[in-house]
């Protein structure tokens, strides 16, 4: 009964599987030792993710306002119910490269819907336990992705630089390249001046303040810096407005009957974005220190509900931050009161200093989105990947245009589709037949028997160059094929090695097959390989019967011309 009720699929250990994607106490049991350097990391993040939380809802086309709440709604969700110890969660310039075109399409208050929908495709991604997905992503292709991610961050400035506007490419087109093209085309040039000046400063304390004093994030410098300059100096330059003293009253957005059916395929979109990018920063998190395990599937829940989350107090899709999450593990944080601090400060911060903040320059928020993105490509890793395999550059750029000029998920699709075809061209190139001589000394007759020896991968992709390498040899009367080397063979492979064999047998050639390994038996069963030769015999297990039942076939042959 024990082992009815804990097998897979009982109610028990569905119920298990289910509570293991839940919070629990055992979440928070090195906290006695960690809490000083969480409490620190938790601060510094909380300090690093203000500025990028309001510059990535004003890119976005929603509000500074939604980006904030979502660092703060999000940020505490997602800490407390996802799979990673030290992953802080919120807006990302991903996302609101998937977010602009929605936003230009069907408006900003469609943003809070997509959220929890989205929300809730990534939740049900995590119960289906379909976290281990984005391991099979090369990483030729995320790294194309990330290269188109970050130029259309970059191009997304453009339109805010030039003119202001919140709704930098809606307003024009929603591809950023356009959009940028088209801003500068119609540029009010008095302001962009005053704009890039603003931008160039932040880009210049965030280059610089980390150098005099590392632990001080660049970008707060900067809009501090800008902000104390716009107040004193007379200026054309945008703000940010006014901000809430406190959070939104949490409810279901408006949703319009007639709009919402449209809205799921944008949303699929984004929860495919969100679980990408958050399962990656995970396991980048992983890796930077000792932070502990983490879990793909509960992370997709915690990154769903964190999203539904935000979409209830009118904010936007959250995923997991890279390199928000590098900055808090790199300041000492260790476990999700981390990230759960970070969520406070913001919220701090929003309690007792809103106005302030809404004094703040766009063209200072943009100048910081600039220089993240510029920092989201790194020169080493790109010359790695181009002077790497062909197919792996060829997959990096394919991905990386097709992010920038098309979209982001498709981006992902064709990226691994080319890496996958380059995958089984190499595949089939090292799939080989080779002729051997017989074993020991050389005895009369031998000329009339081959021995051809199948290497590599025996797939749909490369039994046609064996088909007719195997069936142009002449001047033989048996043929052993030597099936000890092959290491794949799909259902095309063996139905080529059964047209072979029938086709040598036709010209009454003798086959004989050596070596058929213990995978591959259940196929050649199935597809008719064995059932294709001449007698069930001529099927051996070692070559020094192959070979001896091949010289016997080659003598009585002789033989029998003899008497003839």
């Amino acid at each position: 009964m024990t082992t009815t009720d804990s097998s897979p699929g009982s109610p028990l250990a569905w119920a298990r599987q289910v509570v293991g994607l839940l919070p629990a106490v055992s979440d928070y049991r090195d906290l006695r030792t960690t809490w000083r350097g969480d409490v620190l990391g938790g601060i510094t993040v909380g300090v690093v993710a203000l500025p990028l939380a309001l510059g990535f809802g004003v890119s976005s086309g929603v509000s500074a306002e939604a980006g904030l709440v979502t660092a703060i709604v999000a940020g505490l969700l997602a800490a407390v119910f996802g799979g990673s110890n030290v992953q802080v969660s919120g807006p990302t310039g991903a996302m609101v490269v998937v977010l602009l075109p929605i936003v230009a399409q069907y408006g900003a208050g469609t943003v809070a819907t997509v959220s929890i929908i989205a929300g809730l495709f990534t939740l049900i991604a995590g119960a289906l336990r379909l976290g281990r997905a984005v391991s099979f992503i090369p990483w030729p292709v995320i790294e194309g992705f990330t290269l188109g991610i970050a130029l259309i961050i970059f191009l997304q400035q453009v339109p805010l630089l030039t003119s202001g506007h919140r709704v930098a490419a809606g307003a024009h087109s929603s591809n950023a390249l356009i959009a940028a093209g088209q801003s500068l085309a119609q540029a009010d040039w008095s302001y962009l001046l005053w704009a890039a000046g603003a931008a160039a400063v932040v880009a210049l304390c965030m280059l610089v303040a980390p150098r005099v004093y590392r632990a001080v994030p660049g970008s707060l410098v900067g809009i501090v810096v800008v902000a104390g300059l716009a107040a004193v100096v007379p200026n054309p330059l945008a703000v940010i407005g006014t901000l809430p003293h406190s959070l939104p009253v949490p409810g279901l957005p408006t949703i319009d009957p007639s709009t919402l059916g449209h809205l799921v395929a944008p949303a699929l979109t984004v929860a495919a974005l969100a679980a990408i990018e958050s399962l990656l920063s995970a396991r980048v998190a992983a890796s930077l220190d000792d932070t502990g395990p983490y879990d793909p599937d509960r992370e997709l829940v915690g990154q769903g509900v964190a999203s539904i989350g935000a979409g209830l107090f009118g904010g936007m899709p959250s995923t997991g931050a890279i390199a928000r999450t590098a900055v808090n593990v790199r300041s000492g944080g260790r476990s999700r009161l981390a990230a759960i601090i970070h969520a406070s400060v913001l919220l701090l911060i929003v309690l007792v200093a809103a106005g302030p903040v809404g004094r703040i320059p766009l063209a200072a928020l943009g100048g910081i989105l600039m220089v993240t993105a510029v920092r989201m490509v790194h020169a080493a890793t790109v010359r790695s990947i181009l002077g790497s395999t062909r197919g792996d550059a060829i997959s990096f750029i394919v991905t990386a245009v097709v992010t920038v000029s098309f979209d982001l998920i498709v981006a992902v699709a064709v990226g691994v589709v080319v890496i996958g075809i380059v995958a089984i061209r190499n595949m089939a190139r090292a799939t080989g037949v080779s002729r051997e001589d017989l074993p020991g000394q050389p005895r009369p007759g031998d000329e009339r028997i081959a021995t051809l020896r199948l290497d590599g991968p025996l797939i749909f992709a490369s039994s046609d160059r064996v088909f007719e390498t195997v069936t142009s040899i002449e001047h033989v009367s048996v043929v052993i094929l030597r099936m000890s080397q092959l290491e794949l063979i799909d259902a095309s492979g063996a139905r080529v090695l059964t047209e072979i064999v029938r086709a040598l047998e036709r010209r009454g050639i003798t086959v004989l097959i050596k070596g058929v390994q213990e995978g591959h038996e259940q196929l050649f069963q199935s597809v008719g390989v064995l059932a294709s030769l001449r007698h069930h015999e001529h099927l051996y297990t070692t070559m020094d019967e192959a070979v001896a039942h091949a010289r016997s076939h080659v003598a009585r042959a002789s033989s029998a011309v003899g008497i003839g």
